[in-house]
């Protein structure tokens, strides 16, 4: 191929060999540094019996992890515009600061049928820790602000019947909040201000609302789980050895 190219174009090969590397991608979205412009791709599960990481699917069972507080409810086709308004996708989450204030505007561009803020006027993160919605939850444009508000207010998880393909994609590649499906209509069932936990396991997730004595069986999140875990998709990367860590 490269030769019919270079009959064409003489120049060919020099050009190759004159381009310069591209700086390294540094993500807004990621509180990290890069310091590499190098990546070594590796596959996710090393097939030499000494490598110490594996996927959860292939390693025992992990421990529990329980998230517990208040509900937030909302209902369906709740779009990125009303979880983070346009107007405050000038912050930059990779700013300490400005990742804390971009949380204080977490679903505040809901209607004012909803009475009760996600988080208050002059605060900084919300006292609701569960987020519960209906349908298509986060549809809408494919900011990754939507996700990171969120996690940045203090929420820990979502249980939602269904997700916009982008924000679910969104909440597992930063790792800010567990996006997790009920296989009823919670939302309907539940109230905000509700005390409720979340008790995540593989194969074993529920919600247990404390107010009404419901509880509510969660679909399995399946391999994206591992990614939250880690912190989203590049630090789960870096564990995996995949990309060189930050400190390389």
């Amino acid at each position: 191929m490269a030769a019919s190219l270079q009959s064409v174009n003489p120049t060919f090969s020099q050009t190759l060999s004159s381009q310069k590397r591209s700086p390294s991608f540094q993500s807004p979205f990621l509180r990290f540094n890069s310091t590499s412009s190098a990546f070594n791709l590796k596959p996710l599960v090393s097939r030499n019996a000494s490598s110490s990481f594996i996927t959860r699917s292939a390693a025992e069972p992990q421990e529990r992890k329980t998230f517990h507080g208040l509900c937030y409810v909302v209902g369906d086709n709740i779009d990125t515009d009303q979880i983070i308004p346009a107007e405050f996708l000038t912050l930059v989450p990779s700013n300490p600061d400005e990742y804390e204030k971009l949380g204080s505007y977490a679903l505040i561009g809901l209607p004012a049928s909803y009475k009760d803020r996600f988080v208050q006027p002059g605060e900084m993160k919300t006292k609701y820790s569960i987020i519960i919605g209906g349908e298509n939850f986060g549809c809408g444009s494919s900011r990754e602000h939507a996700p990171v508000c969120l996690g940045a207010a203090g929420a820990k998880a979502v249980v939602a019947q269904s997700y916009a393909r982008i924000f679910f994609r969104n909440s597992v590649a930063t790792g800010e909040v567990y996006p997790l499906d009920s296989e009823v209509r919670v939302c309907d069932e539940c109230k905000t201000g509700d005390v409720a936990t979340v008790e995540l396991r593989e194969g074993d997730s529920v919600l247990i609302n404390h107010t009404t004595g419901k509880e509510y069986k969660l679909k399995p999140i399946g391999d994206a789980g591992p990614v939250i875990d880690a912190g989203g998709i590049f630090a789960y990367a870096r564990k995996a050895g995949m990309i060189p860590s930050a400190a390389a």
